[in-house]
C-alpha cells in the first residue's frame, strides 16, 4: 500500500488578534500546502489582550472559507506540537527587513531541535504590509476603526473587549 505524505505547514503565532495580514499569508499558504495548521500560542509571557479561546475562535472565523486550514491552540514547544501534527514546514511572515534577523534566529533554533523542519517565509501583500497585531490593538484601545485591517467579527470582538 502506497501512503502519500501530506505537506502540512504550521503557521504559529499569538494572533492577538488575527489580522488581514495574517489571513493573506494563510490564504496563500493554503494554496501551497495540503494542510495549514494555524497554531495559536497561549504565550502567557506576552500577556495577550485576548484570551486563548477568543483568539482561537476569531482565527477559526477568519479562516472559515479555507477548507484545508485547521486552527488549534498550543502551549508546548513549537517543535513538539509540529511532531504531534505530523508537520515539517513552519510558515512565517516577513513584513520588513527588520523581521528577518529574528525570524532567521528562530528558524535556526527550530532546525537545531529538529533537523527535518523547514521554515518558509512569505511577505504580505503591499496593502497588508503595515498591519501588525500590536498596532491594531492600540488603535482599538483608543476607539479607532480597525475594520480595514481585520475580519468584521474580529473588529466587533475588539470593540466589545475595549469598550465593554
Amino acid at each position: 500500500m502506497n501512503s502519500v505524505k501530506m505537506n502540512i505547514a504550521v503557521y504559529p503565532g499569538t494572533f492577538d488578534p488575527i489580522t488581514n495580514g495574517h489571513f493573506d499569508l494563510i490564504e496563500r499558504g493554503a494554496r501551497m500546502f495540503d494542510k495549514v495548521v494555524i497554531a495559536v500560542a497561549a504565550s502567557p509571557g506576552k500577556s495577550p489582550s485576548l484570551d486563548l479561546d477568543t483568539r482561537i475562535a476569531l482565527a477559526k472565523t477568519a479562516c472559515a472559507s479555507l477548507p484545508n486550514v485547521e486552527v488549534i491552540g498550543f502551549s508546548t514547544l513549537l517543535t513538539t506540537m509540529m511532531h504531534e501534527q505530523g508537520a515539517t514546514i513552519i510558515l512565517r511572515g516577513l513584513r520588513a527587513v527588520s523581521d528577518f534577523e529574528y525570524e532567521l534566529q528562530l528558524a535556526n533554533m527550530n532546525r537545531a531541535q529538529n533537523p527535518e523542519l523547514e521554515s518558509v517565509f512569505l511577505t504580505p501583500a503591499v496593502e497588508n504590509s503595515y498591519i501588525s497585531s500590536t498596532m491594531v490593538r492600540e488603535i482599538a484601545k483608543l476607539g479607532g476603526d480597525v475594520s480595514p485591517m481585520v475580519h468584521p467579527q474580529v473588529a466587533e470582538a475588539l470593540r466589545n473587549h475595549y469598550t465593554g
